[in-house]
């Protein structure tokens, strides 16, 4: 029967990453960003207790029980497909302990695939290649993480509340939040509760309604929310929508903490580099530069503004501007990736538009320093220090994927196929500096965009 086996060795006990892995956001953490996993239903990690996912196989979607079994504590758990795509499956994960405060992580997969002979035979190798690239990329995460949190503990774990929970940043925040002992409250329409273990209060903006007393206790809350902002040309209605589902859910957010007798102590707000426009050139850009003139930069304006409410109320607010967000689960690269893969990739315009970027692995971390790090307030660029310009991203996503870039999209296409959306996103030029996330200490785990992208697509 095949085996794979992978070990790394870990800064922290052994204990620490047995507890870190029983939290509910560790699925979600080790989930690898390029594999179409949807979680159903998770239980604290207790003997029989059971973890429900989706796997996307093709154009097939497969549901995987898995049950935990061989619990001892801060040493071991075992996960024993129920139902699923192999034949057999049993998962040994293992903290031994190695030294003061480090630990031997060992992951151990025994499996068997279906039609026994026939396809270890056609599908052994490829297996084998998928766990070689899946758990270099969960290793890697564990270790940052564990470093992350370890470094940035606050006495007590932190209450935070959530709006926009359910995005791509929303995604990855609760996960990397959870799995780091802080409680999550997300900010949900509908009253429908969470399968990962989190609560909901009731919520809806555009009605101008929100149970605040879900809100009591919070010591944080950040808010994420937003109609996609590249979901289409910007008619009329649409650049209605987008504001709309921006600033008056800040505002509503805003007005309910400044109401209340016990306010959160800080606000993270999602913004976007937008701010200082699309037609800056070469322009070195930080917090203090000022804003642009066209509608992404008003927009921005107008959300950044929509937190006075708060600020008035003495709450610590911050407003993260956010770069071009690098997942292949959502935004830009994941509509960059199929024609790429494909061969279809090339420059946009001239290719010499600067884009500032934000790997999705580092997102969380920056909101999380956010929120613990007292001397932050105000405006706070969340882009990689590495911006590039249009041609070197496209050169260096084919070089990660392997695949030729020699088919352009000139600027007449892009402003026929998307109009004034296309022109102000894609053709725009922002090349903004992290300068208030660097003077804080804050250090990037993807500074460079290659890195980033290896990381992100499991390209190594």
């Amino acid at each position: 029967m095949p085996v794979f086996e992978k070990s790394s060795e870990l800064p922290v006990s052994g204990q620490a990453a047995f507890e870190w892995h029983c939290r509910p956001g560790a699925f979600g953490r080790l989930a690898p960003p390029w594999e179409a996993v949807e979680l159903v239903e998770t239980a604290p990690v207790e003997d029989r207790s059971r973890t429900c996912f989706r796997l996307r196989i093709g154009p097939f979607r497969k549901l995987w029980v898995a049950e935990h079994r061989d619990i001892q504590p801060g040493l071991q758990f075992c996960d024993v497909q129920l139902r699923g795509p192999f034949a057999r499956w049993q998962h040994t994960h293992r903290m031994q302990p190695h030294g003061p405060n480090r630990c031997l992580l060992s992951d151990r997969i025994e499996y068997a695939l279906p039609l026994g002979f026939l396809g270890q035979l056609f599908g052994g190798r490829l297996i084998q290649r998928q766990l070689e690239r899946s758990f270099l990329f969960r290793h890697e995460v564990t270790k940052r993480d564990l470093q992350f949190h370890a470094a940035s503990r606050t006495s007590t774990p932190m209450k935070i509340a959530i709006g926009g929970s359910t995005g791509l940043v929303g995604s990855a925040l609760i996960p990397f939040l959870t799995t780091g002992g802080h409680e999550v409250v997300r900010l949900m329409r509908g009253g429908k509760q969470p399968a990962d273990g989190t609560s909901a209060v009731e919520w809806n903006p555009a009605e101008g309604t929100i149970d605040s007393t879900g809100l009591d206790g919070c010591d944080a809350v950040v808010h994420l929310g937003g109609h996609n902002i590249a979901g289409g040309r910007w008619s009329t209605s649409m650049k209605n929508r987008l504001r709309e589902s921006r600033v008056n859910s800040t505002e509503l957010l805003s007005k309910t903490m400044a109401s209340l007798a016990n306010p959160p102590k800080v606000f993270v707000c999602a913004s976007a580099i937008g701010f200082y426009g699309g037609d800056r050139g070469d322009e070195l850009l930080n917090e203090d530069s000022q804003p642009g003139s066209k509608f992404i930069s008003q927009l921005c304006q107008d959300w950044e503004n929509a937190v006075a409410p708060a600020r008035e109320a003495g709450i610590r607010v911050i407003n993260l501007r956010i770069g071009v967000v690098l997942s292949p689960q959502g935004g830009a690269l994941q509509k960059m990736l199929l024609p790429f893969k494909l061969g279809g990739g090339g420059v946009v315009g001239n290719g010499k538009q600067w884009w500032s970027w934000v790997s999705i692995e580092d997102l969380p971390r920056i909101m999380l320093h956010c929120l613990t790090t007292e001397s932050l307030s105000g405006p706070v660029n969340a882009v990689a220090p590495g911006a590039v310009n249009n041609r070197d991203f496209t050169k260096t996503l084919g070089r990660v994927l392997r695949r030729p870039t020699i088919v352009p999209m000139p600027a007449f296409a892009v402003r026929l196929g998307f109009g004034e959306m296309g022109e102000e996103l894609l053709l725009g030029s922002t090349r903004v500096q992290p300068d208030r996330l660097t003077q804080s200490g804050y250090e990037f785990a993807f500074p460079e965009l290659e890195g980033a992208l290896r990381s992100v697509l499991g390209r190594s």
